[in-house]
């Protein structure tokens, strides 16, 4: 669907410049993260600076024109000269969820990095994730392909994908997507964060859902975040990138890695 066009239900995926609207957009952010630190908010004016030099600020509005979510993105190089359009942040308001809403952030912001002549984009995500996660991998088809401990300070473990955004495969565009069933994979918590190696592949199982494993058990919660940490990182470091994270159960999901290819 066009960015400029409304859905059925009169949703608008656009750019913003707006003065007035990236103030919504801030305060969205604050309010999905929970954040009341103003060290941890969106600046507007950088913003609006990152729109009129390259980088992506997008938005849906409503029809009457709120801003119910947000995403923002920049140009970004790597050592090897590489160039990419790295996404900082993508919220979505939370009676606004389940309807697409992420998805179609992400497609405009490849929109604006095709433009600016990026054929990848870039964005990390907390791994114990596992709805996130599933969303990177299995709806988007993008790859995690570098793993960093304490990215932001302490307890902040990420997982960098990276996404072919010239891919218009059915994978890429999160339609008919398969994926083998996880061979030899026990659903049972005693196993969260110890990979299985079967018919090549690496399995990770993981909590479904983290956060109320968390609320319910801290301790289990941080035994599965130690765990895990150790094995992305060794997988990783053996040439592995995690294209899959898929539920198992009520209770488990689990990530598939594979070669480097």
């Amino acid at each position: 669907m066009p960015a400029s066009v409304p859905d059925d239900d009169g949703l608008l995926v656009t750019g913003m410049s707006d003065p007035v609207l990236l103030q919504e957009a801030a305060q969205l952010y604050r309010e999905v993260f929970g954040y009341t630190d103003p060290a941890h908010g969106v600046n507007p004016r950088l913003l609006s600076a990152l729109a009129a030099n390259g980088g992506s600020v997008v938005g849906v509005l409503t029809p009457d024109g709120h801003v119910v979510a947000f995403a923002y993105g920049f140009p970004g190089v790597d050592r090897d000269g590489t160039a990419y359009h790295y996404s900082q942040a993508a919220v979505v308001h939370a009676s606004a969820q389940g309807r697409g809403l992420g998805r179609r952030l992400k497609r405009e912001q490849a929109r604006i990095a095709l433009e600016h002549g990026a054929r990848h984009m870039r964005w990390a995500y907390d791994p114990a994730i596992a709805r996130n996660a599933h969303f990177n991998l299995d709806v988007l088809g993008a790859r995690a392909r570098w793993f960093h401990p304490d990215f932001y300070g302490p307890e902040s473990d990420r997982l960098v994908v990276e996404w072919d955004v010239t891919d218009t495969t059915p994978t890429t565009a999160g339609v008919g997507h398969t994926d083998p069933p996880p061979p030899a994979v026990s659903a049972e918590g005693r196993h969260w964060g110890v990979p299985v190696r079967a018919d090549g592949s690496v399995y990770l199982p993981l909590p479904a859902r983290i956060g109320e494993l968390a609320a319910a058990d801290p301790a289990a919660a941080a035994t599965v975040r130690a765990r895990l940490r150790e094995a992305l990182g060794a997988l990783i470091d053996e040439g592995r990138v995690a294209v899959s994270c898929r539920r198992l159960d009520v209770a488990t999901s689990v990530y598939r890695f594979e070669r480097e290819s």
